[in-house]
């Protein structure tokens, strides 16, 4: 599954209009982001965190395909959170389901920094895909 889910309220999202970094913990990689450059055919909102993960290597499980009907891309927005969209009635009850969930938890899928500022997120180590597979 990808694309859209017909199903959910489509979130309101202000992309990025500048240059913005994102720092990725645990193994601290730093993402310059340049929004002329996210690409869109990867699962999640557009310009959203998943997608600029998954564009730059950075595994992580999203079993429903970025369509918010799961918890599998759930992350911690460590600094930076302000600058995000804010979540959904659908994205809070898929939430509900993750692990570790914390007040700054998002959905990587949904989350779309504005990029007024620079981001921080955790991927928790539960939410690693430590299998690679070829498609």
């Amino acid at each position: 599954m990808a694309g859209r889910n017909p199903y959910i309220e489509t979130p309101e999202i202000r992309r990025p209009t500048r240059k913005y970094r994102l720092t990725v913990l645990p193994e601290n990689k730093v993402i310059e982001v340049d929004p002329e450059q996210i690409p869109e055919y990867y699962d999640g909102e557009p310009c959203s965190l998943l997608q600029i993960l998954l564009a730059n290597d950075v595994e992580i499980d999203h079993a429903c395909g970025g369509v918010c009907a799961c918890s599998t891309c759930h992350v911690i927005v460590r600094e930076g959170l302000a600058t995000c969209n804010e979540s959904t009635d659908d994205e809070e009850d898929q939430l509900e389901m993750a692990r570790g969930l914390t007040i700054s938890s998002r959905l990587a899928c949904q989350c779309v920094p504005d990029g007024s500022m620079d981001v921080v997120v955790e991927i928790p180590a539960w939410n690693i895909n430590l299998v690679s597979e070829e498609h």
